[in-house]
């Protein structure tokens, strides 16, 4: 397992950890200035800034995309909303090209409003990835299928082990082409048994394509917005790490939180001193 201290170019800052509330040009130069090697900005803040501009700050700062967050949910009512869905992801694959994104991250979405029908959705969810894959090749940015936590099954992401999304990156790319692959977020497979051989299947599988931590609070307030700082929490993130590191993974190790109540209230320069003590001691 790699040494973290002194290696904060090993680490990266997903932009919501944050909390979104300054304009991303800020951010990306708080980002660099506290020394951390990458940054992973969201769709939403995107919005009022040019993305070719966004892009050649990132590179003048010397910094890497971990990835682009995130999709457009895949599962819709109708094939008419279906389609909207992907087409939204694929101009978000452009953009996502433009910044020279290591990954767009999928969370593929929860079961469309009004439906029970989660064998449904999760079909809905195969054939949109593999309709985005020739996308993908042609923009040079893969997948990263993101599974999380099955208490968001309803309303975001019907993918929720790192098996079920490894056993759709062998049905949909049997090939092992290179733009389909997983991203491994703490906060939703800590909990899995079959996580450390998941892991492992996707490492022999070369499918490894990002690495999120933070920490689950043992008395949690909400189970989207409170996220823990790293060691806060009851994830053994070391030993996580260094399963994924063993696998193969040699990105970058990605800081993800989301925290209304605690972090989103701090000062971004606090917010971000803390990352990088805790990434270089507990991570």
């Amino acid at each position: 397992m790699r040494n973290l201290q002194g290696r904060l170019d090993l680490c990266s800052i997903n932009t919501a950890t944050l909390g979104h509330r300054e304009a991303l040009s800020v951010t990306i130069d708080r980002i660099a200035a506290a020394g951390f090697g990458g940054i992973a900005p969201w769709r939403h803040e995107m919005e009022n800034a040019n993305v070719a501009d966004i892009a050649r700050q990132i590179r003048a700062l010397g910094l890497s995309v971990t990835g682009y967050c995130r999709s457009t949910y895949v599962p819709a009512a109708n094939r008419a909303q279906f389609k909207a869905n992907i087409e939204s992801n694929k101009a978000a694959l452009r953009d996502a090209a433009t910044l020279g994104a290591r990954c767009f991250v999928m969370v593929v979405g929860g079961l469309p409003e009004g439906s029970r029908d989660l064998n449904g959705a999760r079909a809905q969810v195969i054939e949109g990835i593999a309709e985005l894959l020739d996308t993908a090749r042609e923009c040079g940015v893969p997948l990263a299928l993101e599974p999380l936590h099955p208490m968001y099954a309803a309303d975001r992401a019907v993918l929720n082990t790192l098996a079920q999304a490894l056993d759709i990156c062998a049905q949909v790319d049997p090939g092992h082409g290179g733009f389909l692959g997983v991203a491994v977020d703490v906060y939703h497979c800590w909990w899995d048994p079959a996580l450390q051989a998941s892991i492992g299947r996707a490492g022999q599988d070369d499918r490894l394509l990002a690495f999120h931590v933070c920490d689950w609070l043992r008395e949690t307030r909400d189970l989207l917005l409170d996220r823990g700082m790293m060691g806060d929490g009851g994830i053994d993130l070391a030993a996580v790490r260094s399963d994924v590191e063993q696998a193969g993974y040699d990105g970058l190790v990605e800081v993800e939180i989301f925290s209304k109540e605690n972090w989103w209230r701090r000062d971004p320069d606090e917010v971000l001193r803390i990352c990088a003590d805790r990434l270089q001691t507990v991570c």
